[in-house]
């Protein structure tokens, strides 16, 4: 399949700060050496608990952080050798959705006012007959009707100020979206109308997707891969068909195991998660995940794994994958 987005060695670190006199306390290391890619038209997840560096990594591939190290290729183009002014340019072909509905709009602006905000931020001259058209246009692909370009987001539900951050995500026609815990503020039942607005919009607008999610559940429904991270660093990229049968890493199987509930009178097989989670600030010489992990041995302490092929088309860091690799 075609390469659409190459992810190389991808880093950033921040540095901490505290006490009175604010201080540099630390560093952290909040993506470390990230190595992925999406191919045309795919749904990419990426799951792990909160500060894994998810969302950090959806704002590097966009350049809204910068990073310390690696290389995005995006259609065949380095991003990181473009000025701020040819990024802001390339940003017509990626957009992102961000979390919270309630927060990512001006409050003081209407519907119809945040989607024209994109064609004036890329100085797109539209007159006035085209731009209420192409409003018009965004909202039933969203499932809004015109009334709703006449509201303020505080009128509008939950769902429906999703369905409009996503109209305006489309405003300039993008390839490819990052859709950062798009249905996370959301009812059950909302949740569950906005994947399936965005599964139409994928095959209409043919689409290619990075959806950040911590529920593991949903991504592997949605998704056709998934990007495991732990701590920074991606630890198992797997098919989503496979990744509740056979997970190779013992983190991608705990999480796994917390959505599963043992069926009663059985006897449980669920390894859980053990031990305590490292200091960002200090992390162990080798594998990030050996405090917590039951199958570790003395080599997880001391060598760092790196990703290696498992045979199924996915990748695994791991010295003991939990199934052969072939």
């Amino acid at each position: 399949m075609e390469k659409f987005l190459e992810i190389n060695d991808l880093s950033v670190s921040f540095g901490v700060r505290g006490g009175l006199l604010l201080r540099k306390i630390g560093t952290i290391k909040a993506v470390n050496n990230a190595t992925f890619s999406i191919n045309k038209g795919e749904i990419v997840g990426v799951v792990g608990e909160s500060g894994c560096g998810k969302s950090t990594l959806a704002r590097l591939i966009l350049r809204l952080v910068e990073p310390d190290s690696g290389s995005i290729s995006f259609n065949g183009t380095d991003l990181l050798k473009m000025s701020k002014k040819e990024m802001q340019w390339q940003r017509r072909h990626m957009q992102m959705v961000f979390q919270d509905p309630y927060s990512a709009m001006d409050p003081l602006y209407t519907i119809y006012r945040s989607l024209c905000e994109p064609f004036q931020i890329q100085k797109i001259k539209l007159t006035k007959a085209e731009q209420h058209k192409k409003v018009a246009e965004l909202l039933e692909l969203v499932g809004l009707n015109s009334d709703h370009g006449f509201a303020y987001p505080h009128e509008l539900s939950g769902g429906q100020k999703q369905r409009a951050d996503i109209a305006r995500a489309l405003a300039l026609n993008p390839q490819f979206l990052i859709l950062d815990e798009p249905t996370a503020a959301l009812d059950v039942s909302v949740q569950a109308q906005i994947i399936k607005l965005l599964e139409g919009l994928r095959e209409k607008l043919n689409l290619t997707f990075l959806f950040i999610s911590h529920d593991l559940s949903l991504v592997s429904y949605f998704c056709d891969r998934v990007v495991v991270m732990y701590l920074g660093r991606i630890v198992e990229n797997i098919s989503a068909e496979l990744i509740g049968k056979t997970p190779y890493h013992p983190y991608t199987k705990a999480l796994i195991e917390s959505i599963f509930k043992t069926v009663p009178g059985e006897k449980n097989e669920v390894d859980p998660l053990e031990g305590e989670v490292p200091s960002p600030f200090n992390l162990p010489p080798g594998c990030v995940f050996v405090s917590r992990c039951r199958y570790a041995q003395k080599v997880c302490r001391e060598k760092l794994p790196v990703l290696e092929n498992t045979g199924q088309g996915g990748q695994v860091a791991c010295h003991f994958p939990l199934n052969a690799i072939g």
